[in-house]
């Protein structure tokens, strides 16, 4: 696929297929209402989506990762 083939669909779109592939085992964290920018005012409402190639214990071990991961760039 060739980069510009991506601005033809929608995020919806690209992340309703990325949850199908099952190579992809992952979490995906997006604007509800999506994002034109990447800073904002105000609150800004996220969805969490959830591949069905992770178990519950799978995905809060990753997102533990995530969130130490996180916090250790935060702490510089």
């Amino acid at each position: 696929m060739k980069p510009g083939e991506l601005e033809l669909f929608s995020t919806e779109e690209l992340i309703n297929e990325l949850m199908r592939r099952t190579t992809f085992q992952g979490v995906i964290v997006h604007a509800r209402d999506g994002a034109k920018s990447r800073y904002w005012d105000g609150e800004r409402v996220f969805r969490v989506r959830i591949n069905e190639n992770l178990n519950r214990e799978e995905t809060s071990r990753l997102l533990e990762v995530v969130s130490q991961h996180i916090s250790r760039i935060e702490e510089g």
